[in-house]
């Protein structure tokens, strides 16, 4: 007397482990996608944070804006024109999200600084991100596609 074997054969497993890769081949580049437009959003909300940030800077030190991203920061020696306290650290320190943030603050003029830059570039084009953000002491966000974003660039909508 033979027993039936019980449990797949090599043939039923192939298959299973063939649909389970077919399945991760179409879903990987979605979730990549995903990805980049969520550090896309989190820069854009990261630049409207640090504009808001640099118009409470200006009307509360009177000063104009700050001359560096650090000086929006917190400090363990509590709240100042260098260490305002209105981003968190991480923002401050320049990268956030897959992208860097470059601040540059204007010349002053009288001891007031009256402008400001901001740029936001993937860390990793095509990975982190595809698009470059700017914005200046106006409030407008713009984007470029190709290239670091500048004063001329499509705003966003």
């Amino acid at each position: 007397m033979h027993k039936k074997q019980q449990g797949f054969s090599l043939i039923e497993l192939l298959i299973v482990v063939a649909i389970i890769l077919i399945i991760s081949a179409i879903s990987i580049p979605n979730l990549l996608r995903s990805r980049m437009a969520a550090n896309e959003a989190s820069a854009v909300g990261s630049l409207r944070t640090v504009n808001t940030a640099c118009i409470t800077y200006s009307i509360t030190y009177g000063i104009g804006f700050p001359s560096a991203l650090s000086n929006l920061t917190t400090s363990s020696s509590g709240v100042s024109s260098t260490a305002a306290g209105l981003v968190d650290n991480v923002l401050a320190a320049g990268a956030k999200s897959g992208y860097t943030f470059v601040y540059v603050s204007g010349a002053a003029t009288s001891g007031v600084i009256p402008t400001y830059t901001l740029a936001a570039n993937p860390a990793v084009a095509g990975q982190t991100g595809q698009r470059s953000f700017f914005t200046d002491q106006s409030g407008v966000i713009r984007f470029n596609l190709t290239a670091a974003a500048t004063v001329s660039d499509t705003p966003l909508q």
